[in-house]
């Protein structure tokens, strides 16, 4: 029997499912049957926790999530970010408490639902105090908009700042084998407050599979290409190698290297959710599957071990990717 992890005052299935790249980021989205039937297959397979945001295909992946799933909104937790919005098709960052009860008004009529589990603020905006911020999120719990507040990309000291103004329910990282940063401060900042740990791009954007994603194949729309240094010409080959380690323990844990990738962050600690994204019918699967799957602490220290922070070759963002996140570095990152 799997046992489910708490966010707020609910619980869900170990693996959730991030439903950015049906409409964004990875290359052309997919087509609209297509990502309203791997929608209705993720909750008919018994997946409870769909995370969206109003940037993902400029609304367009919250209104995917309306159309197919709303008479089914009691089967499953729903959470969504404003904050990183869009305007004329260009994507704007704005944190103010009018623009915030605003993004939440459009996303609630995309997402043709009354009440949004889990709204974060999608990253953290220079210009306006998170207490702000969080005041105005705080005023769409009383009023019965959402129902919990939750955090992107911040590290502790934003944490804390907002947590002080109202209970933060989920901190959402980029947390997995290739990416660590979380262990810096933010995981134990979270273990301390009764924070959800949302670990997205868990398998890597695709760099954890067997085999992994191809730079060479990208579609020119693909951001991997782009905006994630790693997979550059001059870094992803030397990221292949780490690859090797993974399918030995893969192979002596009977699952897939995907799997493997999402095992491990389930075992960093009860209160991590990973939420793996999808095109994939098969992979859907295969991800679901990974919530059963327990390592030992043995297999945990050796993956520990083989994926130091530091043999990964190629800083996590590009200069403006990491411009507009709070999420602590490595001391070697910050002179990559």
């Amino acid at each position: 029997m799997v046992s489910k992890r708490r966010i707020g005052d609910s619980h869900v299935y170990p693996v959730g499912l991030g439903c950015m790249n049906i409409t964004h980021a990875y290359g052309p989205p997919l087509p609209e049957d297509e990502a309203k039937a791997l929608l209705l297959r993720a909750v008919d397979m018994g997946y409870d926790f769909l995370d969206t945001a109003t940037l993902y295909g400029f609304g367009r992946s919250e209104e995917l999530i309306g159309e197919a799933l709303k008479d089914r909104r009691n089967e499953y937790f729903l959470a969504s970010k404003c904050v990183l919005g869009f305007k004329d098709g260009q994507r704007t960052l704005d944190a103010r408490p009018e623009v915030i009860k605003a993004a939440c008004e459009a996303s609630l009529k995309r997402l043709q639902t009354d009440v949004i589990d889990l709204y974060y603020m999608h990253r953290p905006d220079p210009n306006v105090p998170i207490e702000d911020s969080v005041g105005a999120l705080s005023e769409l719990v009383q009023e019965g908009k959402i129902r919990m507040i939750g955090l992107s990309e911040m590290g502790d000291a934003h944490l804390r700042r907002a947590h002080a103004v109202h209970p933060i329910a989920a901190m959402q990282s980029e947390y997995s084998l290739w990416v660590r940063n979380p262990e810096i401060a933010i995981k134990a900042a979270c273990e301390e407050l009764g924070v959800a740990l949302v670990a997205f791009s868990p398998v890597g954007r695709g760099f954890l599979a067997d085999p992994p994603v191809d730079p060479a194949k990208f579609h020119e729309s693909d951001l991997r290409g782009t905006i994630f240094p790693r997979f550059f010409p001059e870094n992803y080959p030397g990221n292949l190698s780490l690859l090797e380690e993974a399918r030995a323990c893969a192979g002596d844990m009977g699952c897939s290297v995907a799997q493997l990738a999402l095992a491990w962050t389930l075992a960093k600690g009860g209160n991590v959710i990973p939420i793996p994204g999808t095109t994939s019918l098969k992979h859907l699967e295969e991800n679901w599957k990974a919530g059963g799957i327990q390592l030992s602490d043995e297999m945990v220290a050796r993956l520990d071990v083989h994926f130091l922070p530091e043999k990964a070759v190629g800083p996590r963002y590009n200069q403006v990717g990491q411009s507009v996140v709070s999420t602590e570095m490595y001391a070697f990152e910050t002179s990559q």
